[in-house]
């Protein structure tokens, strides 16, 4: 994908993350050229759609300590991202801490991992990615970073890259090329819509 070079400081503005989430994550992941996708995650309860900035987790896989540190560093509209290092025999999260997060503002959860109490997730609304889910707790021993760049799913994300995510899964997009991808994904939309709109109009033969 062509385009003009923007400064690494950019950040997206709110506008431009809205029209990224009302747009279907296989849209995005078409207009990046299919880059981006961290295909094998998915919704802990159906209808979660999620978009914000991300604010970066790495913890050692099963244990959650430094994603406790996390709540108190993200702002509200934060995209939890977590490297668990796919680990799916300890949840990394449940319904306290996602009922703090929803509380706090933040946007929701993508976790290369597992996580537990889906009914509880879905009751509060918290839209969370990841997967699998298990009843099984996590540990809390650390050790943990915060806002490094991290890979979850086989794709590498920057603090303050935008996550997207609906029923299909989740896509990133990099923070310098939001402007650039959200142009892209518009045109992609527009072109799938057309096509479904010619194929509905379609008059069918007669038998």
């Amino acid at each position: 994908m062509q385009a003009e070079t923007i400064s690494s400081t950019y950040a997206p503005t709110p506008d431009v993350i809205s029209r990224l989430g009302a747009i279907p994550a296989a849209n995005i992941g078409d207009a990046q050229e299919r880059i981006g996708v961290a295909s094998g995650l998915y919704p802990v309860w159906a209808g979660a759609r999620l978009a914000g900035p991300a604010f970066t987790v790495w913890t050692r896989p099963g244990d959650n300590l430094i994603i406790h540190t996390a709540l108190d560093g993200a702002k509200p509209g934060d995209v939890i991202v977590v490297n668990g290092g796919g680990d799916q025999s300890r949840a990394l999260i449940g319904d306290l801490i996602g009922l703090r997060a929803k509380k706090l503002g933040i946007a929701g959860f993508v976790i290369d991992g597992a996580v537990r109490d889906a009914e509880a997730l879905a009751a509060c609304g918290l839209p969370v990615f990841a997967r699998s889910v298990t009843p099984a707790g996590p540990y809390k021993f650390g050790p943990g970073r915060l806002q490094i760049p991290v890979a979850i799913a086989g794709v590498v994300v920057a603090p303050g890259d935008i996550i997207v995510a609906d029923a299909d899964g989740v896509v990133v997009v990099s923070e310098q090329d939001a402007v650039q991808v959200l142009a892209a994904a518009e045109r992609v939309e527009a072109k799938e819509t057309a096509k479904r709109l010619s194929i509905e109009e379609m008059v069918s033969p007669r038998a």
